[in-house]
């Protein structure tokens, strides 16, 4: 909008007095803009309003955040002023998605066959996995009705019904202590089918998963099909059964070898049937004692007692040059280097690399290395933003 004085000197005084988030109206001419002043990043940038008539519908105070420019913002502020963090384009932008994405899966389900049914929320109480959410009768005094945490009995009672197929987006209710992944309330995709096996269901998932990556991210590398991986090996493999496969890093069993070394540890674990597993951490062997303990603190978050590292020599050179000299740990003293390069080996380790290996019970040791395997991923920006790579555990 262009107020220029000698066309419409009332607009240009009233426009003099405009700040940042006003709410404006402005009556005027759509002209081209003159020569050498066209935008063509702007979508209107090939066009102006001259300006005749303009008033303040609004005025505003000064906002607590920019709402037309990215900047970090702490939450809690957003969520003070929810109202503007809902115009932030970050967040239109995530709510579209989302509309997107639902109806995507309507017009999925609707093509094969499905019927959308709505399950009700006050029902009684069948036990499940957390606490439920419960709603006190005025009609009953001293009964409760219980939210459904999933409409699991609801949806059994239409299969049996004869629906065979069904789903909703289901609204569900967990009175549980928050996670990362779960909220009080959130929605989730619910759907049923009648006389299948178990690969009719995985199929029309990824069918579906497949379909609905590539409508909403043509531009993004879709890995298919999928793995299908038991939760014992992703554990083993990963620490995880939620893992991340778009980098390797491996958890690698190295107990054999460990137990032939001097290191008392080691052989009280395998002694007491726990395991030896480690991680590489690629180029990370010049890694400083700090940067070290900031990752034995994660493996401690996460159940271990532990970690010992090796720094295997520098980059570039070949591990079979490999001395005690150039490696560092601060075990080194229980281990001669046939046994540090066979490690190395095992884990698939090149020289520069760090060994990040822990000794506990099974379990524990594969989950605390499923921690580092994330923050080591993190650190070196192992994973492809543009990659998306879906697993069956």
């Amino acid at each position: 909008v262009v107020y220029n004085p000698e066309t419409g000197a009332e607009a240009h005084r009233v426009a003099n007095d405009f700040r940042g988030e006003y709410v404006v109206q402005v009556t005027g001419e759509v002209s081209p803009r003159p020569e050498g002043t066209v935008n063509e990043k702007l979508p209107t940038g090939y066009v102006e309003v001259v300006a005749s008539e303009t008033s303040v519908l609004n005025a505003s105070q000064t906002p607590p955040f920019y709402i037309n420019k990215e900047a970090d913002v702490d939450e809690n502020v957003r969520l003070r002023y929810r109202y503007l963090d809902l115009r932030r384009r970050p967040m239109l932008e995530k709510m579209m998605l989302r509309y997107r994405m639902t109806k995507f899966m309507r017009d999925f389900l609707d093509r094969q066959g499905f019927l959308e049914i709505e399950t009700p929320i006050l029902i009684k109480s069948t036990p499940e996995g957390a606490r439920d959410y419960l709603v006190p009768s005025r009609v009953q005094p001293g009964k409760f009705y219980a939210l459904p945490q999933s409409p699991q009995q609801i949806k059994q009672m239409l299969m049996v019904a004869g629906v065979e197929k069904y789903y909703q987006l289901a609204r569900c209710f967990r009175d549980e202590d928050l996670r990362a992944d779960r909220q009080p309330e959130f929605t989730q995709l619910d759907l049923e089918m009648s006389f299948i096996e178990e690969s009719d269901i995985l199929d029309m998932m990824e069918e579906l998963l497949t379909a609905l990556t590539r409508e909403l991210r043509p531009d993004a590398t879709l890995v298919t099909p999928f793995p299908r991986i038991p939760y014992a090996e992703a554990m083993a493999r990963y620490g995880s059964d939620k893992p991340d496969l778009r980098y390797g890093l491996e958890i690698g069993d190295v107990g054999e070898i460990a137990a032939r070394s001097d290191f008392g540890v080691f052989k009280q674990v395998i002694e007491a049937g726990g395991v030896v597993k480690g991680i590489v951490a690629p180029g990370c062997a010049a890694y400083t004692r700090g940067q070290q303990d900031e990752l034995r603190d994660i493996a401690i978050a996460h159940g271990a007692k532990g970690i010992v590292t090796f720094g295997l020599g520098e980059p570039d050179t070949d591990l079979g040059e490999l001395t005690m000299e150039t490696v560092r740990s601060q075990v080194a003293r229980f281990f001669n280097v046939e046994l540090v390069r066979e490690m190395a080996q095992r884990l698939e380790a090149k020289s520069g690399d760090l060994l990040l290996l822990v000794a506990d019970r099974d379990l524990p040791a594969c989950e605390a290395l499923g921690a580092l395997r994330l923050e080591v991923a993190a650190r070196l920006k192992l994973a492809p933003p543009d990659v998306f790579s879906y697993a069956f555990v």
